[in-house]
């Protein structure tokens, strides 16, 4: 007979791990209280929660997500030169806009990812996420081109999240 995941004592062992040992380093001590009610929180802070969980999609392409990784750390230091540029030179110069990004990935973690990486690079900032998550809000500092800037994230950044996550 198999059992229900949602059920087993340790349904994210990981979390657990954290939650204990977090409490001991919050608290400077393992006083065997301290020891007691750190197992009752790892146990039942996952127990309670671990239903919340949508299920979401995993690393399926490794090398891809490291090559994914180096080229945003890379647009990450280009973007700053041109940011740079931008705010050294006159404010009138400046176009700043928000934009609709269609997003054609519909999990939360991926697309998680997607806005975090236009959040990090200089120069634009994820504002929001749809509630039907079908488009996702940037601000940007200056806009040249809408439907170029809407191609860059679509085919630099959601795309390879796309086959990173197979979805």
């Amino acid at each position: 007979m198999k059992t229900n995941p949602r059920f087993r004592l340790l349904p994210m062992p990981v979390h657990s791990l954290l939650l204990f040992v977090v409490w001991l380093l919050l608290n400077n001590t393992v006083a065997p209280g301290h020891l007691v009610l750190a197992t009752l929180l790892a146990i039942g802070i996952p127990l309670l929660t671990s239903g919340m969980q949508d299920p979401q999609p995993g690393f399926r392409k490794p090398l891809q997500t490291m090559r994914y990784a180096l080229m945003v750390i890379g647009d990450i230091i280009v973007a700053n030169f041109e940011v740079a540029l931008l705010v050294i030179g006159p404010s009138k110069k400046l176009n700043p806009a928000f934009i609709a990004v269609p997003l054609d990935i519909q999990h939360e973690f991926p697309i998680t990812i997607l806005a975090s990486t236009v959040s990090l690079t200089p120069g634009t900032v994820s504002a929001e996420v749809s509630d039907n998550k079908q488009w996702l809000y940037v601000h940007v500092l200056h806009l040249t081109d809408k439907d170029e800037l809407i191609s860059l994230i679509k085919q630099r950044y959601e795309r390879p999240l796309m086959e990173i996550f197979g979805c």
